[in-house]
């Protein structure tokens, strides 16, 4: 079970985020995203997206974060928080919600946030319902 996220913890993710999105690399669609992810030490990883002319092999700004995450020695996600532009709340794609799974729980808490306001929150549980994570394979 995911402990609870602190208002320092979360004015930390959002801040990551947002500072992450300012370095996306987004010239194709324009629409840049900014991830930012809580470890099981309390450590912030950030990470944008980052597009490519061949577009199946663009990065999304979560992916980014979870690549910072495993490469800092983290093993959980705590926490999740998404900043992008638009008139609905910014989620993780479905892609991203499966490779948020590999590392969160059903009850990681997940923000969606713009460049001024909190969008939404949700649980990784509501944003995948059903999902087929680690705890599924057998260990030999």
């Amino acid at each position: 079970m995911t402990q609870a996220v602190s208002e320092h913890d979360l004015a930390r993710l959002v801040d990551a985020a947002r500072a992450a999105r300012q370095h996306a690399h987004a010239p194709y669609s324009r629409f840049r995203v900014g991830a930012a992810l809580l470890d099981e030490r309390g450590r912030v990883h950030a990470g944008c997206n980052v597009e490519n002319a061949a577009f199946p092999q663009s990065l999304c700004a979560e992916a980014v974060a979870l690549g910072v995450l495993i490469a800092a020695g983290g093993t959980r996600v705590h926490a999740a928080v998404v900043v992008g532009e638009s008139p609905q709340a910014v989620t993780p794609c479905g892609g991203c919600r499966q490779k948020l799974r590999e590392f969160a729980s059903d009850d990681t808490p997940v923000w969606s946030a713009d460049t001024q306001n909190w969008r939404a929150r949700h649980t990784l549980g509501e944003l995948l319902p059903a999902s087929f994570g680690p705890d599924h394979w057998v260990s030999p």
